[in-house]
Order: structure tokens, then sequence, then C-alpha cells
């Protein structure tokens, strides 16, 4: 694409079977053993963070503080994830990964994941505020099983609808602007779209993701090293799978800071 011909505003998408899933992990698996050092760099600071952040909230024990831990943790939580998708996107092309590489490409895009964390602290917070309301109009009586479980499903209902945002947004937006000169809206639209055209595959992606992540906090968050730089490759590959991005030019090749332009050379 020349430079007077503009980037569709949303990238094109594939069309995946509910089996797709797999394959990322698959691939993924191989990237975490081809790059063994990184990963276990990588899944430490995940653990150190996740460590942190339970032990102040627990230490503490004040709702208003494990909000704000965790507030951070949504800002820190992309850095890491871009650091690994470097280490899967140097791999696919051949060249051996090096931390310093992936923390470079951690510095160029952080002002775009500095906006996707404010996209995901708004819901975080929407989603907080909804949950309040639910309590206030169905309040759980002492002994009451009735409204307990009414509580129960209405929360649950309003929550099923944050969580879907949230996954919809963040399944393949992050991989994207941690390789295109692409900027958040258009990676965060893009990413919706494709969850939207492939919503069997996007179920049983959130399905593994829940069940690996649930081991990785059933091990006092130790599995955590292992699981969350697996479900990072594994998304790098589920979006390299799930969006042609070929319009936008790559970050290393046009030497262009994130979301600069949205035409390609």
């Amino acid at each position: 694409m020349n430079e007077s011909t503009p980037a569709p505003f949303v990238v094109p998408c594939r069309d995946l079977p509910p089996s797709a899933p797999f394959r990322w992990l698959a691939a993924g698996w191989r990237d975490l053993v081809r790059a063994p050092m990184l990963t276990s760099v990588f899944g430490a600071i995940v653990v150190v963070v996740s460590l942190a952040v339970a032990a102040m909230a627990w230490h503490l024990g004040r709702f208003a503080l494990l909000a704000a831990l965790l507030s951070g943790f949504v800002f820190v939580a992309p850095l890491i994830g871009v650091g690994l998708y470097g280490v899967s996107r140097a791999l696919e092309r051949g060249e051996v990964p090096r931390f310093k590489d992936c923390f470079a490409l951690v510095r160029r895009i952080v002002g775009q994941a500095g906006v996707f964390a404010l996209v995901q602290m708004v819901i975080l917070l929407l989603w907080s505020r909804a949950g309040m309301m639910v309590n206030a109009f169905v309040p759980i009586e002492d002994g009451s099983l009735v409204s307990l479980l009414e509580f129960l499903a209405l929360g649950s209902l309003f929550g099923s609808v944050f969580a879907v945002a949230t996954f919809a947004i963040a399944a393949f937006s992050l991989p994207m602007i941690a390789d295109r000169d692409v900027d958040m809206v258009t990676a965060g639209i893009s990413s919706v779209n494709a969850v939207l055209r492939n919503k069997a595959t996007a179920l049983v992606w959130a399905a593994l993701i829940a069940a690996l992540t649930a081991v990785g906090l059933a091990t006092a968050f130790l599995g955590l090293a292992i699981v969350m730089p697996w479900l990072a490759y594994a998304a790098w590959h589920g979006y390299r799978e799930a969006l042609d991005a070929s319009a936008w030019p790559s970050l290393e090749a046009e030497g262009a800071e994130p979301g600069s332009t949205r035409s390609s050379a």
C-alpha cells in the first residue's frame, strides 16, 4: 500500500475454527521452550507483582487499597505482555530474542499501552460501580437463600457484560500495537470485530485463559510464572492468525512511533 492510500479503519480479520486456540497454545508452548531464560525473567516479574498485590491487600485488609493495587497492575500488565509479544515476534522472524529488544519495544509503545490500560481501568471502575448498585437494589438478607441467589444472578449478569467487553478489546489489540504502527483505537475496534466474527473461537479461547489462569492462581501464584508467558505467546499467534495487519507498517521496518500514521509505505 502506498502513502496516498490510507489504511482501512478496521483491520481485516479471518474466519477461525473453534479449534484455533489449541493451535495458538501449541505454538506458544514452542516459543516458551525456545526462549526459557526470557520466559523465566518475565514469569518471575508476574509472580512478584501478583504476590505483592495479594500480600499488601491481605495485610492491610482494605478494599480501597486492593482496588488501588489492582489499578496499578492494570497499567503494569500490558507492558509485561508487550515484552512477551516481543519474544514471539523475534522468534517468528528467525531472530534471537533479547531482553533489551523487548524492553525497547515496550518503551516505544508505552503510550499506546497506556491508552489500553486507561480503557481497562474505566471498565474496571464501571464494573465496580455496577456491583455496588446491584448490592443496593438487591441487598443480601441474613439467612435468606433467595436474596443471595438473586444477588448472584443479577451480579453475574452485569459482570458478564463487562467481562465480555474487556476480553473483546484485549484479545488481539495489544499484540497488534506491539507489531504494527497502529493506534490503540483501531487496534481495539479491530479486536472487537474479530471476536464478534469468531464468537465460538473466542469463547473457547476465553475458557482456556480462565482455566489456565485458575491453575496458576491455585498454585499460590507460582504457576503464573509459566501460565502467563505461555498465554502471552499464544495470544501473539492468535493475533497473527486472526488479523491481517499487512496494510500497516511494521514498527521496526518503518522506525515510526506507534500510532503516528494510518498509512503504510
